[in-house]
Formats: structure tokens, C-alpha cells, sequence
């Protein structure tokens, strides 16, 4: 069996860290973070495929995965309800899952502290030196080292994030502190408040401590707001001290002016729901949205995956399960074709299309949003009825394919 070396210990990194072991290679995980990573990240939906991928790297999938719904509802302005669908989902969180797959990876398997600083490869295999001075070599390599991944910079750099012109507001609100018309009318639900060229949408996850038992529970939204990229933008990244942060803004950074006018903003365009829940989340943070398309996959004995591979907007609510189809996919070309770099070319040709599948479709779901005239891309919002039935779906059940120039 192979000597694989994995970069990044977030939940893609750890998908592959995973399965590759349960299928007999020898694997270490390299995270640049001295800690864990719990914590991280917010509300997540989930699909069949995740869940089979989780249980194929070894994670425990019960009850306790998320809070399960069954329907969805468009709130209008004045919070009726102005459209609905029943959907059965479970929502999940980025901290639940990754206490799962950590939970399943022995600790001697995982490296933390160790930044990858430079790589190299031969044809026999592959070296790393991190920046703590620790020298690796391998067979293989996999990078899953997220949307700024350091191996993609090394292999492809031309490979970009590229703006799309809008970015979203997101947090998460206790349930115990809402009223009593927000718990009945939207908290049991995925909604949507749909203003004029922005979207709104959330959903309820467990609360501390990963408790899923009702009034401890909390509500995940996400707000896609239209921000142009030289003005806007930066004076949302730019903290109180007038430091500007371009990569993405620490949650405690963002400037309290902003959560303020981000507050104010909810009260005049959505549904007096949606306005309590921005207005009671402690800490709203920012998510600037980029796409990543990367046109390879495998670089002789090295391959990228997950978000250092593709990132597709989150209207698809896809990113996590790709990347646990893209470890399994990269396990069974292992087993067809030997550590070599045939086996990642294999896993190239079946991911790459599906990759690219997921960006074309999460910007159709998504461009209406830089319709303010920002961008000569930007399209009619697709009608109320086709985003309920459209948005974070399994793609097996997509009624609707965007067009080749969506």
C-alpha cells in the first residue's frame, strides 16, 4: 500500500485522511494549526452522499448528526408566508462534523503545526519541508489545503479565486432568545427572504455542545448582499483600527459600524423574522464569495481536492460532500491503479467534470444577486418557486440544469 501525505486538516483533509486509511495506505494528515479547528464554520446541509462518506471514513451517523426539517418557506415583507415546499433535510454544522471525523482518525496520524513551506516531486515520489523545519516524503500527495491552498499556488498558479461580486453576512442566533412568532413561523424551517437583488436564507443546527434538543438549539442564516469589489468590500474587510484584511476578516474583527448598518439594513428590506435573528446573533461575520475552477486535478504524484480543487458558491450547499466524493472517488482509483500517478489521473477525469459541474451551477443559482449593475453577468433571478426547489439540494434530484454559459 502507499505512503500518502495530506495537507490540510479541515473536514476535506480529513475525509481523505480517513478513507485512505480504512483502505490500508499509510497517511499523515498535515495541518498548519497548532490546535483544533472546532469551532469553525457554521451551518451545514446535508445530503445522502455526505452521509455515506461519513460513514466511510469511519464517523458514528445517528440522530445527533443535525436537526432534522421537512419544509421550506418564503417569508414576504411583512412575515407572511408568500411561497412554501415540503423538504425533508437534516442540517448539520461545521463543528459537528468535524468533531465526527476527528473522533474516526487515530491521533498519530494527524500532524499539526506543520505549515507546508515547500514541495517537490520525483518519479518515485514526493517531498514536503514544512516550515517547522520537519521534512516529509511520500508516495502521493493530496491537497486539501481550502480555497488558498499553498500546493495549488505551487502546481497551478494561475488557478484564482475570482469575486463574484457579492459577499454574505452569516451567524447564528440562539434559539432560547427568540419570540415566540420566530420560533413558529421560521425557526422549524429552511426559509428565504428574497429583497430585491439579495437573498436570505437559513436554517435551524444544534447549539452548544452539539445539543439538538428543542429551545437549545440554534439558527443558521446566511445573507448574500451585493458589494462592489474596490469600495464596498474592502470598507466591510477593514477593521475598526483601519487594518484591512483581504483574505477574510476575523468574526471579532468586523467593524461594529457595520453589523450595525447590516442590522439596520434587515429591519427595512426583510421579514420581521429575519430582522429579530440578525439583530439578536452576537457575533455576525463575513464570507466574501469567490469562485475557484480548476481545469487539473493531478500534477504527476500530486492532486488537489475539495476547496483547493473547486469552490462553487454555497447556494449549492455541496462544498462538504464534494469533497467526501472526491476522497472516495480518489480511494477507488488507488485501488484500480497503484500509487502512481495513473491512479490520479483516473480520479482527475471523474471529478474534475463534477467539479466543474457544481461552480456552473451555484453561479446560476447565485449571479442575480450583482444585478445592481455591477456586472454584465449578471441575470434575472430565477422565480420564487425554482430557488425553493433548486437551492442546497442533492444534485441527483436537480429538476433544473443551468445552461453552458450560466
Amino acid at each position: 500500500m502507499a505512503s500518502i501525505l495530506v495537507i490540510g486538516g479541515s473536514l476535506g483533509g480529513l475525509f481523505a485522511a480517513n478513507l485512505l486509511l480504512r483502505a490500508g495506505h499509510e497517511v499523515r494528515l498535515l495541518e498548519k494549526a497548532e490546535g483544533s479547528l472546532d469551532g469553525r464554520g457554521a451551518g451545514i446541509v446535508t445530503h445522502e452522499a455526505l452521509v455515506t462518506a461519513l460513514r466511510a471514513a469511519g464517523a458514528v451517523v445517528d440522530d445527533t448528526l443535525g436537526v432534522p426539517i421537512t419544509r421550506r418557506v418564503v417569508l414576504a415583507r411583512d412575515g407572511s408566508e408568500q411561497a412554501s415546499l415540503d423538504y425533508p433535510q437534516v442540517l448539520t454544522s461545521w463543528s459537528r462534523l468535524y468533531a465526527l471525523l476527528r473522533a474516526a482518525l487515530p491521533a498519530q496520524h494527524m500532524l499539526p503545526g506543520h505549515e507546508v513551506q515547500t514541495l517537490a516531486q520525483s518519479s518515485s515520489g514526493v517531498q514536503v519541508r514544512c516550515a517547522n523545519g520537519v521534512e516529509l516524503s511520500a508516495d502521493l500527495l493530496v491537497a486539501s489545503d481550502g480555497i488558498r491552498s499553498t500546493v495549488r499556488a505551487a502546481v497551478a498558479p494561475q488557478v484564482q479565486p475570482v469575486y463574484s461580486g457579492y459577499m454574505a453576512w452569516r451567524g447564528v442566533c440562539d434559539e432560547a432568545v427568540l419570540s415566540g412568532l420566530t420560533r413558529s413561523t421560521l425557526f422549524e424551517t429552511f426559509g428565504f427572504g428574497l429583497p430585491e437583488g439579495e437573498q436570505m436564507l437559513g436554517y435551524p443546527v444544534a447549539g452548544a455542545g452539539n445539543a439538538t434538543r428543542p429551545g437549545e438549539r440554534r439558527y443558521n442564516f446566511v445573507w448574500y448582499r451585493p458589494a462592489r469589489e474596490q469600495d464596498e468590500l474592502r470598507a466591510l474587510l477593514t477593521d475598526a483600527d483601519g487594518v484591512h484584511h483581504p483574505l477574510g476578516i476575523p468574526p471579532h474583527k468586523v467593524h461594529w459600524r457595520e453589523v450595525a448598518r447590516m442590522r439596520e439594513a434587515a429591519r427595512a428590506l426583510l421579514a420581521p423574522q429575519w430582522a429579530e435573528v440578525a439583530e439578536k446573533t452576537a457575533q455576525p461575520f463575513l464570507q466574501p464569495i469567490f469562485d475557484v475552477l480548476s481545469e487539473r486535478l493531478a500534477y504527476g504524484r500530486m492532486a488537489l481536492m475539495g476547496d483547493a480543487a473547486f469552490v462553487a458558491r454555497p447556494h449549492v450547499g455541496m462544498g462538504v460532500a464534494k469533497a467526501g466524493d472526491d476522497a472516495m472517488a480518489l480511494v477507488r482509483a488507488l485501488a484500480a491503479h497503484g500509487a502512481t500517478p495513473a491512479a490520479l489521473q483516473a480520479y482527475e477525469r471523474e471529478r474534475q467534470p463534477e467539479g466543474q459541474a457544481a461552480v456552473e451551477r451555484a453561479r446560476w443559482l447565485g449571479t442575480y444577486i450583482t444585478a445592481s449593475g455591477q456586472s454584465d453577468a449578471a441575470q434575472q433571478r430565477p422565480d420564487v418557486q425554482t430557488l425553493l426547489n433548486e437551492t442546497a439540494i442533492d444534485l441527483g434530484r436537480a429538476r433544473i440544469a443551468p445552461s453552458p454559459t450560466a
